[in-house]
């Protein structure tokens, strides 16, 4: 039966992203980059304390976007908090995307840069990492400066590749595109310790995204920030909904600001995860990439739908991402908790 309305043309030519919506509770879940040791403790403290009346009201951001600025050390005008990455990533798009005009992206990167633009009718001209992972960089600056983009997406440390770009090159990259929005996101900067954040009231061009799903433990919460010069920020806020982040969200964000003691811990055991997992990976003779994330990518070649499939009939889950990389093999691991991460060294031993 033919619809009433047709849909958007934009809308009709993207490919779904399909990530997994059910059946991963009670796993060992190493395919999203999650926190694999849950959220703290003073988060569920915070929402058990949360009354009747602050969950049956719009919800009150400012207070904690002000205290969130100086837990950042930047300007509450610079900060603007979102429903998760996803919904400051669809705000760049809403603010400086027309129809028809230039995105860039370097491919494989998080699949949602793709999604807002194509959504918003964007051309997408997507670059890509070079054989062992080598980051585009002579292509990307030349991109730039000949018939520059509207906004340029970067991932920094990218994923699921791990590569990471240091202030150098971001300085490079920062300087050619005169023309062009930069948005720099640091979903994993608490891995790599590598930031731009301070630069934003230098470049009137730059953007600077975070979120409280990686390292935080709260993914499930949904929040975000993004950061930029001032007057960025405003343009940026009239395309925003009045009321984007919950009660509960800016609730957990409260305890974790106080909270350092959780992130610390959190870091500690999962360089012990990623020690054991890639000398593990390294006894196996597996293949795998230097990442600057809280994740590595292994090469399994033909035998990674099998790998994949075998550890998810033992309750343990990783993402292949081989369509990313033309179906050759590809599998990102999240690093787990010590225990989690010799569990998943035992079974892979045994399947291979």
């Amino acid at each position: 039966m033919k619809a009433p309305v047709p849909i958007r043309r934009a809308l009709a030519r993207m490919r779904s992203y399909n990530p997994p919506l059910e059946g991963r509770t009670n796993k060992v879940r190493l395919d999203f980059n999650e926190n694999p040791l849950g959220c703290a403790p003073s988060v569920r403290r915070a929402l058990a304390r949360l009354a009747a009346a602050p969950i049956s009201m719009y919800p009150e951001q400012e207070t904690v976007r002000r205290r969130m600025a100086r837990y950042f050390s930047v300007r509450t005008e610079e900060l603007l908090l979102t429903n998760g990455t996803d919904e400051a990533l669809n705000l760049v798009v809403n603010t400086f995307v027309e129809p028809g005009s230039g995105v860039l992206i370097v491919e494989p990167t998080f699949a949602m840069y793709r999604f807002y633009s194509e959504l918003a009718g964007a051309r997408v001209r997507a670059l890509r990492y070079a054989a062992a992972m080598r980051f585009p960089m002579r292509q990307l600056l030349v991109a730039l400066r000949s018939g520059p983009p509207r906004v340029l997406f970067l991932a920094n440390p990218n994923s699921p590749t791990g590569h990471l770009l240091s202030l150098r090159d971001l300085r490079k990259i920062l300087k050619a595109a005169r023309r062009t929005m930069v948005v720099v996101d640091e979903a994993y900067f608490e891995f790599s310790g590598v930031t731009v954040l301070s630069w934003i009231n230098q470049h009137k061009n730059l953007i600077v995204t975070r979120t409280f799903s990686k390292a935080a433990g709260i993914a499930g919460l949904r929040l975000g920030c993004v950061f930029t010069h001032r007057e960025t920020a405003a343009n940026m806020r009239k395309a925003q909904s009045p009321y984007p982040v919950n009660v509960a969200a800016l609730a957990a964000a409260e305890a974790l600001m106080k909270d350092r003691g959780f992130l610390s811990k959190t870091l500690l055991e999962l360089r012990r995860g990623r020690r054991d997992l890639e000398s593990g990976l390294k006894r196996m003779g597996i293949r795998f990439f230097p990442s600057a994330g809280n994740f590595v990518l292994v090469h399994l070649r033909d035998r990674a739908m099998k790998i994949v499939a075998a550890l998810a009939s033992k309750g343990i889950l990783v993402r292949d991402r081989s369509s990313d990389f033309g179906g050759e093999g590809y599998v990102r691991i999240t690093f787990g908790t010590v225990q989690q991460t010799r569990h998943l060294l035992r079974e892979l031993e045994e399947i291979l």
